[in-house]
């Protein structure tokens, strides 16, 4: 990869790149519709992801090429910049203008960007993107950002700058990932601790549903509110910053405030699937792979039955995997309303279970899904 990257660069510039960088995609291992409810989620990084090369120029202009997209771009090197549209090189346009608030990048930079990362599949492309970006000019130019820094920093692009009001984890799991490690995240505290993932005889496969999807259009600023809702009927009788303050327990004492049942479906998934995380972290922590795959499942008839954001198509990802043998926990991954789901699939299976998989999908559903397997990488680094 990295000879094929290098020569492609030179063919574009018609020098060799200076540095090489990799930031992986992510996937939430469980823990969904979890981050605005300020509770615990469980993204791990995978192998799938961005590699960025760069070499500084002397023509003082920013020079953004992509090997997945036509779109090409030319700025001059200026102490700010504003989002020009929805092309791809606004994402780190967005870091360059974040960074010149605080440090200045001295010198024009050739930059060439490849990823593998399925676009618009729920796996953080963007994030990889803003990420990769941030840790190679912080690590390039010795800005000395901390590495909590770059996460915040990303996130603050993709809220202010590209202006989707995103929470911290995708930065987050794409910058502290850790190879055989999933990532037990507070989204309320953003503390976090590292938990063993070592999958052994499995692997995880990705499963893009290819439905065409766009959160804007959605109805999850639908489920936020439902969710804002139950809070502020709890908040009636007890005192709560975001409902994941509440355990199962707890919330038994005090649902019937919530006098909407599909409201008080939402708010139960929530309770509920924090917890579940809980009990995920302590079931990989004794390498108990079942006992894990079981919570994926119970989370996605969750995620199906109370929140109402899976659909046929995930629903019939789901239904195969626990149909075959050699998978032991799947489930949606991401906001859901297409997307992607996960499976804990036996190593050796992959041919077979894509085969299988694509046959069941494309009769039930009417076009196939994409397979993709990947262990649990490492974030951030230079190549």
């Amino acid at each position: 990869m990295k000879s094929e990257l290098t020569k492609k660069f030179s063919e574009r510039f018609g020098q060799e790149p200076a540095a090489y960088y990799f930031t992986p995609g992510r996937v939430n291992l469980i823990g969904e519709h979890i981050d605005y409810n300020g509770g615990l989620v469980m993204p791990c990084a995978v192998t799938l992801g961005t590699w960025l090369l760069l070499a500084p120029n002397q023509d003082n202009v920013i020079r953004f090429n992509s090997l997945n997209f036509e779109e090409q771009a030319e700025v001059p090197l200026a102490d700010s910049y504003t989002k020009t549209g929805p092309e791809w090189y606004n994402y780190p346009l967005g870091v360059f203008n974040e960074l010149q608030k605080e440090h200045k990048i001295p010198t024009g930079l050739d930059l060439l960007f490849f990823g593998n990362i399925p676009i618009g599949s729920g796996l953080s492309s963007s994030a990889s993107i803003e990420v990769a970006m941030t840790y190679a000019l912080n690590h390039y130019f010795n800005f000395g950002l901390d590495k909590i820094d770059i996460p915040l920093l990303a996130q603050r692009v993709e809220n202010q700058f590209i202006g989707v009001n995103c929470g911290i984890m995708d930065q987050f799991a794409v910058a502290f990932g850790e190879t055989d490690k999933a990532l037990v995240l507070n989204c309320d505290t953003l503390k976090h601790k590292v938990v063993d993932c070592n999958l052994g005889n499995f692997n995880l496969a990705i499963i893009n549903t290819n439905k065409p999807r766009k959160l804007a259009e959605s109805k999850y600023n639908e489920r936020v509110a439902e969710c804002q809702t139950a809070l502020k009927q709890l908040n009636e009788e007890i005192k709560l910053h975001n409902l994941c303050e509440l355990n199962a327990e707890k919330f038994a004492l005090h649902s019937h405030l919530i006098t909407d049942e599909t409201v008080l479906k939402r708010a139960t998934h929530v309770i509920r699937e924090n917890d579940r995380v809980s009990l995920a972290a302590k079931a990989l922590n004794e390498g108990n792979l079942h006992e894990f795959g079981r919570l994926m499942y119970a989370s996605h008839q969750s995620l199906k039955d109370l929140y109402e954001v899976t659909g046929a198509e995930l629903d019939a990802v789901v239904e195969f995997s626990a149909d075959y043998q050699d998978v032991i926990g799947a489930r949606m991954t991401g906001a859901g309303f297409g997307g992607c789901a996960i499976a804990l699939l036996k190593k050796g299976s992959e041919d077979d279970f894509t085969k299988k998989l694509t046959g069941f999908y494309t009769d039930r559903i009417g076009y196939a899904p994409s397979v993709y397997v990947s262990e649990i990488g490492h974030g951030a680094s230079a190549i």
